[in-house]
């Protein structure tokens, strides 16, 4: 049986309607029953449901709540023009970082094909300088958006990482472990707000290993050299696919953003980020001298 709110429908609808279609009448009779069809149908729309019968939701949509967009939605529509330029903005910062970081990265590779050790290892060691520089900008996304979602309604939608699109393990067991829990999370704040520390979890992780990899190819101490210069390509693969999944959530998270704070939090995404090894130093420097 449907599931039924308010008055039925006026069924004498169908009644009317085959009339029309069956009984000879003039015109003018003709349409002051249509009329009264329609009018009537919408009276009706207002006041009675069948779920079972129409399809539909048994929820009422009240006013000023939002649609919920699928994550494929929030990236091809357009946003606002104000929050458009934001976008843009960070999107070219990260952009040109990591078009520098590759570049570096490719010369070290090129350089050891042709046998030029001395540069490769100095050209690794500028990547990992330059993939340092990237990273903590995008965890600084992560852990701003993480703060102002706690005070947004219109929660955007996310997907969980995909195993398939990585390479090395670091980043696939993140991506396993994201998976899982979007599925166990239920609510969209919760999962929003777990993709984003997976996301800043995973990019640390993935900097921390290409600077100790690069170190140990720069000093000559790697046990096995074409293992490291492989791993440093993985790396490099799999942060290349963070970085794409870190634009996604931007773009989704600054459509819900209100306006009134798109301003405040393009201040945070300009703000220079101080490397962790240097906040590393400071606060052992500051515990020593306490």
């Amino acid at each position: 049986m449907g599931f039924r709110l308010g008055k039925e429908p006026p069924f004498s609808t169908l009644r009317d309607a085959y009339r029309i279609r069956k009984e000879p009448r003039n015109r003018k009779a003709i349409a002051q029953m249509a009329n009264s069809i329609s009018s009537r149908n919408r009276a009706s729309a207002k006041r009675w449901y069948n779920g079972t019968e129409s399809g539909g939701s048994v929820f009422f949509r009240r006013k000023g709540s939002f649609i919920r967009r699928t994550v494929c939605e929030d990236w091809l529509m357009a946003l606002p023009r104000e929050k458009s330029q934001v976008f843009d903005a960070a999107v070219c910062r990260w952009e040109r970082s990591y078009a520098m970081m590759s570049v570096a990265l490719d010369d070290a590779l090129s350089l050891r094909a042709r046998g030029e050790l001395v540069c490769a290892r100095q050209q690794a060691s500028i990547a990992a300088d330059l993939l340092e520089r990237l990273a903590n900008s995008l965890i600084g996304f992560c852990n701003a958006g993480s703060q102002r979602v706690r005070n947004i309604s219109n929660v955007p939608a996310v997907e969980p990482m995909k195993t398939e699109f990585f390479r090395g393990h670091i980043a696939q067991s993140a991506a396993s472990w994201n998976g899982i829990l979007h599925h166990v999370l239920f609510g969209g704040r919760s999962r929003f707000c777990h993709k984003l520390r997976i996301l800043s979890e995973t990019l640390e992780q993935l900097d921390r290993k290409f600077r100790q990899t690069a170190e140990r190819i720069a000093n000559d101490s790697s046990v096995q050299p074409c293992d490291g210069w492989n791993l440093l390509d993985c790396l490099h693969y799999d942060f290349n696919t963070c970085l794409r999944e870190t634009e996604v959530v931007l773009k989704a998270f600054l459509r819900a953003l209100p306006g009134e704070q798109v301003a405040a939090f393009a201040a945070e995404l300009e703000t220079p980020v101080e490397p962790r090894r240097l906040r590393g130093l400071r606060a052992a420097l500051y515990r020593a001298s306490a």
